[in-house]
């Protein structure tokens, strides 16, 4: 078995953030180290991690690279040395992870990625709203956008979580539904209409 085979087989996302000091809370959120996070923005899974903030994602290995500004192969003998692995004996509190699912097709790769970047431009532009058209005092009448942003974000949250985690056959059915509906055309024609209008 190969070293990063063993390595992701053997140690999960969690694992390497509670030994690296990542404090995490009880749904496993935690501050994403790679960008200022003031809130927990980095969801982790066992297979793989997600920050909402700044777009950062990959496995065990790729979050070790990270952290410790390391190679792929530099983090892989790390977590090997850190969790006592070895390529020829895995040690028995070793977890061993599900079989990845059959992967998605190309199509529905691009249909979860089309899906997540109209929905991160649109938490964007709702956060921007959020900050931008405050009201600066209880008496100002509140802004259409701003109320906007408190109304949609949290859902807009669950949207993304339903296209990025779980397996790929859920992610590409929560994509297809996206797709089928009405919601994303229309987010994705008005981001376009206020693009246009900035740009003018």
């Amino acid at each position: 078995m190969n070293l990063f085979k063993l390595v992701k087989e053997s140690v999960t996302v969690k694992q390497a953030a509670a030994l690296y000091g990542l404090p995490v809370t009880s749904t496993w959120m935690t501050r994403c180290p790679f960008h200022e996070d003031h809130t927990p923005s980095m969801k982790l899974n066992d297979t793989y991690y997600y920050c909402f903030g700044c777009g950062a994602t990959g496995d065990v290995i790729d979050l070790t690279a990270r952290l410790f500004d390391l190679s792929s192969f530099q983090a892989a003998r790390k977590l090997a040395q850190d969790f006592g692995l070895s390529p020829d004996k895995p040690p028995s509190g070793a977890i061993a992870l599900p079989k990845p699912a059959a992967a998605s097709s190309d199509t529905q790769q691009e249909e979860i990625f089309y899906c997540l970047r109209v929905l991160h431009d649109y938490r964007d532009l709702l956060i921007r709203w959020r900050t931008e058209f405050a009201p600066l005092s209880t008496e100002e009448p509140l802004d259409d956008r701003f109320v906007e942003a408190l109304h949609m974000l949290a859902f807009v949250d669950v949207l993304i979580d339903c296209v990025t985690f779980g397996p790929a056959s859920k992610k590409a059915a929560a994509a297809r539904r996206l797709l089928d509906g009405q919601l994303l055309p229309m987010v994705e024609a008005r981001l376009n209409t206020l693009d246009r209008k900035e740009a003018a």
